[in-house]
């Protein structure tokens, strides 16, 4: 029964109150014993919840995507290693698998709403998983993505000839580790929302993200909004909300 279903029944005189909170709150949680899956995220912010894979094992995230509602479509899974992932495909028949983005999707990707788009930027390919997994998260959440990968700084010339597909996001996102400065230039070109992502990629004094972080933190350019290092989800929650404003 949905909560509109319940109520009805208490209007009805069907059904006592104190049955109905029962039935309310067993159908908000599925408590599996090593984990107490929210039901009710999508109604309360839009969006199902997504799995975490790194840390749980195959049989919990197969656990986990098993009890929610078979509404709740795609069902995301981030930071899933293709180890795991051929250990519970045999239980997911349908999921695929996006190597690039190490995450997993069950469930349709949604057509996107609108025309609306959010541009996914980074500076090297070294940092294309952080950007993938903000790409397939954005994707899953029912936004169209444009991205433009390897326009860093150091080539300059190379983010210019991107700057028409960058300007016609709604909200950008970009991803940069070693000094992180891309975000600092491509907020001071658009007039959109930016997120920013540091990523852990770089020599010794990146302090696996720590410097890309402080530089984003600390940028001159106006409008950017920065998320934890590598936290490529994060961003792309974010820049749905935005998208779909």
């Amino acid at each position: 029964m949905t909560t509109l279903d319940i109520l009805q029944a208490v209007a009805a005189g069907q059904l006592t109150p104190t049955a109905a909170s029962a039935q309310l709150e067993a159908s908000q949680t599925a408590d599996l014993g090593f984990a107490n899956v929210d039901l009710s995220r999508q109604q309360r912010n839009g969006v199902p919840e997504v799995v975490y894979g790194a840390g749980k094992t195959a049989t919990q995230i197969v656990g986990i995507i098993q009890a929610m509602p078979k509404q709740i479509t795609p069902i995301l899974t981030t930071r899933l290693s293709a180890e795991k992932f051929a250990a519970l495909q045999p239980a997911l028949p349908q999921a695929v698998y996006h190597a690039a983005a190490q995450c997993m999707t069950v469930g349709t990707l949604p057509t996107p709403a609108t025309d609306d788009y959010i541009a996914v930027v980074t500076a090297g390919t070294s940092d294309q998983p952080v950007a993938e997994e903000a790409a397939i998260t954005a994707q899953a959440f029912g936004n169209h993505v444009e991205r433009v990968y390897d326009v860093g700084v150091a080539g300059i010339h190379r983010l210019f000839a991107k700057l028409d597909v960058i300007r016609g996001a709604k909200v950008v996102i970009v991803i940069a580790g070693m000094e992180g400065a891309l975000a600092s230039v491509v907020g001071g070109l658009i007039d959109k929302p930016l997120i920013a992502v540091p990523t852990s990629v770089g020599y010794g004094t990146n302090f696996q993200g720590m410097t890309a972080l402080l530089t984003m933190l600390n940028s001159c350019a106006s409008g950017i909004t920065v998320v934890n290092i590598d936290n490529g989800f994060g961003a792309a929650y974010s820049a749905s909300m935005i998208n779909q404003l």
